[in-house]
C-alpha cells in the first residue's frame, strides 16, 4: 500500500502547477501516512541550498503499544530524491523496507537527530537544518517525510526554503527550470497587448459588423494578458523574496476570469451564436448551464488546493479529480461545434443554399480541428514536454503552451473577425425558424 501511494505521488508530480512560494510553511497534524510530500520538485544548480526549520514535533503511538524507545525516532525523518529513483524506491517499499535506509535517496535528518540538536526559541524547542547540494549533485529534487514506524502518528510544523546561490551570494528562489519564466511571461504580455490593440482597431474599423461575441473575445484576450502579467510579476518576486507577495491573488482572479470566458466564448462560437443566429437552441443553453458552473467550481477548487499544498491528506486525489473534470469540460465544449457541423452538412444539400452553407461548414470544421488541436497540445503535449525535457529547460514547455494559446486566439479571431463579406454571418428567415424548432 505504501508503495502504491509513493508511486502515485511521483507520477502526479508532473501534473503540479508550480506556482507556489519557494519559502513554504507546512503544518502536519496527527498524520499516519508512510510518505508525505513536503516540497514539490525544485531544480538545484551547483550551488543549491535547503533550509529547514521545525517546531512542535510530536509522535503518538496507539494505546497498548510497547513503551516508546528514543531509538525508534530514527525511523522517522526527511529525505530528498529525484524522479529517476522512483523504480528502485517502489521495489523497496513493496518489500516492506524503510525508505530512509534506501541508497537511492539523500537522507537529510531523522527525528532522533532532531532531538539531539534542538534550539530554544522562547518557550518552544525548534530545530534548524541547512543542506548545501554538492556541486556534482545538482538536479531536480523533491522533499519528503517518511514514517517507517507502524501505526505511528506524527505532528509537526515545518518551514522550508529552497534556493540557488548566485556568484555574489544572492539567493535565487526560482527553480533552475523556472529561471526564464519571468521573461517568458512578460514577452507574452507584450504580445497579448499588441493583439488587443489590433483587435480593437479591427472592431472599430468594422464597427457596423461588430457583434456582441467580438466584444467577449476581446475581454477574453484582456483577461489572458492580465494573467501572464501577474505570472511574470509573481515569478519575479518569488525569485527575489521566496514568495509571491500578493501577485498570486491577482493571478487566481484573472485565471478564473480567463478560464470562464474561454469556455463560454468557445461554446458560443461553436453554436454560431451572434455569428449566424441571434439565439441559442435549448440543448445549447443546457451545455452552457452545465459547463460554466463546472468550470467555476473547478477553478475555485484548484485555487484552494494550490494554497493548501500537497502535504494535506487527500490533496493528490482531489487534484487528480479536478484534472479529470477539466478534461471532461474540454471534451464537452466540442458538442456544440459538432451539432453545428451536422446541421450545416444537412443544410448544404438544400437547394438554393448549398454554396453559402458549404462555406459555413468549412469554417466550423476548421474551428473544430483547431479546438481539438488546442486541447491536445495544451493538455497532453505540454505535459509530455515537461516530463521529458531536462529540468533546466522545463520553462520551454510553459513557453510552448503560451505560444499555442496565443496562436489559437489569433487564428480564431481571424476566422471570426468582423467583416461584412462573410457569408456565414446571417441566416435566412426560414433557417432561423428551422433552428428555433430544434
Amino acid at each position: 500500500m505504501a508503495s502504491a501511494k509513493f508511486v502515485a505521488v511521483i507520477c502526479l508530480l508532473g501534473l503540479l502547477n508550480q506556482l507556489e512560494a519557494k519559502i513554504s510553511e507546512v503544518n502536519v497534524k496527527n498524520d499516519d501516512r508512510n510518505i508525505i510530500l513536503i516540497a514539490r520538485p525544485f531544480g538545484f544548480t551547483r550551488s543549491g541550498v535547503i533550509e529547514v526549520h521545525i517546531k512542535n514535533d510530536k509522535v503518538f503511538l496507539p494505546e497498548g503499544s510497547p513503551p516508546f524507545q528514543q531509538e525508534q525516532k530514527s525511523k522517522l525523518g526527511f529525505f530528498i530524491t529525484t524522479a529517476e529513483a522512483e523504480t528502485q524506491l517502489e521495489t523497496d517499499l513493496s518489500e516492506g523496507s524503510c525508505v530512509l535506509e534506501n541508497s537511492n535517496i539523500d537522507r537529510l535528518f531523522t527525528f532522533q537527530e532532531l532531538d539531539q540538536n534542538r534550539n530554544s526559541e522562547g518557550s518552544d524547542w525548534t530545530f534548524d537544518y541547512v543542506n548545501k547540494i554538492a556541486p556534482d549533485k545538482g538536479g531536480e529534487y523533491s522533499l519528503f517525510f517518511a514514517n517507517c514506524l507502524p501505526q505511528a502518528v506524527v505532528s509537526f510544523d515545518i518551514n522550508v526554503a529552497l534556493y540557488n546561490e548566485g556568484a555574489s551570494g544572492a539567493k535565487d528562489y526560482l527553480s533552475a527550470g523556472e529561471a526564464m519564466l519571468p521573461t517568458v511571461y512578460m514577452v507574452m504580455f507584450v504580445l497579448y497587448v499588441v493583439s488587443i490593440m489590433m483587435w480593437a482597431w479591427t472592431m472599430y474599423s468594422k464597427r457596423t459588423t461588430t457583434l456582441k461575441i467580438h466584444y467577449m473575445m476581446g475581454v477574453l484576450v484582456l483577461c489572458k494578458a492580465l494573467t501572464v502579467l501577474s505570472q511574470s510579476g509573481m515569478y519575479h518576486l518569488i525569485r527575489t523574496t521566496g514568495g509571491p507577495d500578493g501577485w498570486n491573488i491577482a493571478y487566481y482572479i484573472f485565471t478564473f476570469m480567463r478560464g470562464t470566458f474561454l469556455f463560454v466564448v468557445i461554446v458560443l462560437i461553436g453554436t454560431g451564436w451572434s455569428f449566424i443566429k441571434p439565439f441559442l437552441a435549448d440543448r445549447e443553453k443546457k451545455v452552457i448551464m452545465v459547463l460554466v458552473p463546472l468550470q467555476v467550481f473547478a477553478n475555485i477548487a484548484t485555487i484552494i488546493l494550490d494554497e493548501s499544498g500537497p502535504a494535506v491528506k487527500g490533496w493528490f486525489t482531489w487534484r487528480d479529480i479536478f484534472h479529470l473534470l477539466d478534461i471532461i469540460c474540454c471534451c464537452a465544449i466540442l458538442f456544440p461545434i459538432v451539432w453545428s457541423i451536422k446541421h450545416l452538412r444537412e443544410a448544404s444539400h438544400t437547394d438554393g443554399k448549398s454554396a453559402r452553407n458549404v462555406v459555413k461548414l468549412t469554417l466550423f470544421r476548421q474551428f473544430y480541428v483547431m479546438v481539438v488541436s488546442y486541447i491536445y497540445f495544451t493538455r497532453i503535449v505540454v505535459y509530455l514536454l515537461k516530463s521529458t525535457t531536462p529540468y533546466q529547460y522545463v520553462w520551454l514547455s510553459d513557453a510552448a503552451g503560451e505560444l499555442a494559446t496565443l496562436a489559437f486566439y489569433c487564428i480564431t479571431g481571424y476566422l471570426f473577425r468582423p467583416a461584412s463579406d462573410n457569408p456565414y454571418f446571417a441566416l435566412e428567415p426560414d433557417e432561423i425558424e428551422e433552428e428555433d424548432n430544434l
